[in-house]
């Protein structure tokens, strides 16, 4: 083998046991980064196949007023995961080089939890399907943004991506 190619894959080899997603299982007391992101050790982590309204995000509630349900949606998972430890084994690393982990606290599975009450989305795209039944029982329920109207976070970020603002972004009659 040339040099080069030696050189090359101790390179691929170190990359790949670096990777925090390859490194197994994060665990420790996380805080809170907003609905659908945890930090643990210093370590961003995204939870595997949920979206969560995004900070600045409004939606409206029963009454037709809009609340700021990103920031509801990281309560209700500071809540949860209060002084608990947190065990996060990863899946992947996103473009934001964060990891990309299935979490849970005892053994609930913390994506699940928050989408059944409702402050966070089965994403398709990338759950498969696998919190959609936890879905189907908060909008049956009524529970968090089901209670009332909302933008789903990624056509919420397109919005915002293209220029729009927050409120305008936030409100769907105002998205067309």
């Amino acid at each position: 083998m040339t040099s080069v190619l030696k050189l090359l894959l101790v390179a691929a080899i170190v990359t790949l046991v670096s990777s925090p997603a390859l490194a197994g299982t994060i665990t420790g007391q996380a805080s809170v980064v907003d609905g659908d992101t945890l930090e643990v050790h210093g370590q961003r982590i995204r939870l595997s196949g949920v979206d969560a309204p995004e900070s600045d995000q409004l939606c409206r509630g029963d009454d037709s007023l809009q609340y700021r349900c990103g920031a509801k949606a990281a309560n209700e998972l500071a809540r949860f995961i209060a002084g608990k430890t947190v065990i996060c084994k990863g899946v992947d690393i996103d473009r934001y080089k964060r990891v990309v982990a299935v979490c849970s606290v005892g053994e609930q599975d913390i994506g699940e939890r928050i989408v059944r009450a409702g402050f966070a989305f089965d994403w398709p795209r990338y759950s498969k399907g696998k919190y959609a039944g936890a879905q189907k029982e908060a909008e049956r329920a009524g529970r968090g943004v089901w209670a009332g109207s909302y933008v789903v976070p990624w056509d919420y970020r397109a919005c915002r991506w293209g220029g729009g603002r927050p409120s305008r972004c936030s409100d769907e009659a105002r998205l067309d």
